[in-house]
């Protein structure tokens, strides 16, 4: 992915006309935040501190509520390269957690099984893992946005319904084991546009023949966007402010 020079900076004093020529907002995902709440609450500052009430802003892949890290805002003609960033890869830092399976794969829903976990260590993760680098048909999990007879797939099971998902092709591009400790393994994964970690998770437990979901979820880079650049809703309210005076 090519550098994007428009990206706001943690320091940078940025009036309407900026916003409105388009800047790329790198935020940091508060727990608990639905991305379109992260939107909606940055268009609303917008409009409320810089008078901007028609100005278009958007993110660039969403980040479930259960989730932190990176979410990418675009404002103004920046909205143009959603699709661009959308398709770049993903790194996460995943936190999977063995012996217990749930519907959503996360801590959505209760667990509603529970496995054996005597054969799970570090070096049966590690060969585990080598097993999903490159490319694999995956399935969505049915606790997703997805849309299957005029309804999101959520919807279905919700309602205890479950169909046939069909699998996507995804890629595994980096797996790393960072931290195995209380039957939870810390995983980096590096990985292609529309892979679910929720998936990978369940799919990591029954690979080793036990049970797993995804306990947490921070998205650290899209591309070569990081983490480390992005500032919180809070510190975006003060800059705006500031850029007033």
């Amino acid at each position: 992915m090519e550098e994007l020079v428009n990206t706001l900076r943690a320091t940078e004093k940025c009036g309407p006309e900026e916003f409105k020529e388009g800047r790329i907002i790198l935020v940091d995902k508060p727990l608990g935040w639905s991305s379109f709440d992260v939107v909606n609450k940055m268009r609303n500052l917008l409009r409320s501190e810089l008078g901007l009430a028609k100005l278009k802003v958007g993110h660039a892949g969403t980040l479930d509520p259960l989730a932190s890290g990176l979410l990418i805002i675009c404002t103004g003609r920046a909205t143009k390269k959603i699709e661009q960033l959308m398709g770049a890869d993903k790194e996460y830092v995943a936190k999977v957690t063995f012996g217990a399976s749930t519907p959503s794969y996360d801590l959505e829903t209760e667990p509603d099984k529970h496995f054996d976990t005597s054969g799970i260590d570090q070096d049966a993760i590690i060969t585990a893992l080598n097993g999903f680098e490159g490319e694999q048909m995956q399935a969505p999990p049915m606790f997703s946005a997805i849309k299957k007879d005029g309804k999101r797939l959520y919807e279905h099971a919700r309602k205890g319904v479950s169909l046939e998902v069909e699998k996507r092709l995804v890629e595994f591009k980096e797996l790393e084991l960072i931290n195995f400790s209380d039957l939870t393994a810390t995983i980096r994964v590096v990985c292609s546009k529309g892979t679910y970690i929720r998936s990978f998770a369940h799919d990591l437990g029954v690979a080793m023949n036990s049970g797993a979901h995804l306990s947490g979820l921070i998205r650290t880079a899209i591309g070569n966007l990081r983490i480390e650049n992005a500032i919180s809703i809070e510190d975006f309210h003060k800059l705006i402010t500031a850029s007033k005076n």
